[in-house]
């Protein structure tokens, strides 16, 4: 049986998800993927859980997507990585969960790693976190909500940045532009997360949750026309000469270039 690529945990109210490819910097994979989504669903259902925390073993949250496995057999209609059941993490293809959510990171947190993020209530990066949105690196676009939710975040100066130019940036400028709330010493992320876990925790879990279902409102209607487009583009972009150069480039760690067809 395949060791799970997603660790689950339950501290008291609190369900501890990590990312479980560390020889991989955590790359999501199709299982992982699968495994996650499932997890969210569980956590979402069991009443006794209240807070979500997610971290990753190893020194890096994640590497992105492994694109040999997901994006290298995508179909030209797009992707499917929800299970049935599952709730989609990043909220784009089922509604989000119900219950708030924090991700500590470390290392290297790239594309959905900064859109997870971006999904989520709020972050701990330790001080070695380098945080990148990479994917017109590799002839692709974000397609987990960065593209509007980045700008939520942090305002449209900041992210067109770092959506355009796909350059890294250290925790201290994600902490400055307003992407995470805390920077900590190395290696202590996951225990800040869980104190602000504990926090939320102790608090009324109706009230907490009805909370975030109102101040959600605003921001799905913003979403709603944007995302509902984001398959048709990622298509047209997976057809693409440029994509297949990315993701040569990729595999041999060379430079692309990019031609516009």
């Amino acid at each position: 049986m395949a060791e799970p690529l997603v660790l689950v945990s339950t501290i008291g109210h609190i369900r501890h998800l990590q990312l479980n490819r560390a020889e991989k910097m955590n790359a999501a994979n199709r299982q992982m993927l699968s495994e996650f989504s499932l997890a969210y669903a569980e956590a979402d259902r069991d009443d006794n859980v209240r807070v979500v925390v997610v971290s990753a073993v190893g020194d890096h949250f994640t590497a992105g997507l492994d694109l040999g496995d997901v994006l290298g057999t995508a179909s030209q209609s797009g992707l499917e990585l929800t299970p049935e059941g599952g709730i989609d993490p990043w909220g784009i293809t089922t509604a989000p969960i119900s219950k708030p959510v924090i991700v500590a990171v470390q290392g290297t947190c790239l594309t959905l790693g900064v859109e997870l993020i971006l999904a989520s209530e709020m972050a701990v990066a330790d001080d070695t976190t380098v945080f990148g949105q990479l994917e017109v690196t590799r002839g692709i676009m974000p397609f987990g909500g960065a593209t509007t939710r980045f700008a939520q975040r942090v305002g449209w100066a900041h992210a067109s940045r770092y959506l355009l130019t796909g350059e890294t940036f250290t925790s201290a400028e994600a902490h400055r532009i307003g992407l995470i709330n805390e920077v900590v010493p190395a290696g202590t992320q996951v225990e800040r997360a869980l104190e602000l876990a504990s926090l939320i925790a102790e608090q009324a879990p109706l009230a907490v949750q009805a909370t975030l279902r109102n101040s959600r409102i605003a921001r799905s209607a913003v979403e709603k026309e944007a995302l509902s487009q984001l398959p048709k583009e990622l298509a047209a972009l997976l057809s693409s000469k440029d994509f297949q150069t990315g993701v040569a480039a990729f595999a041999t760690r060379s430079k692309p270039e990019f031609t516009g067809k």
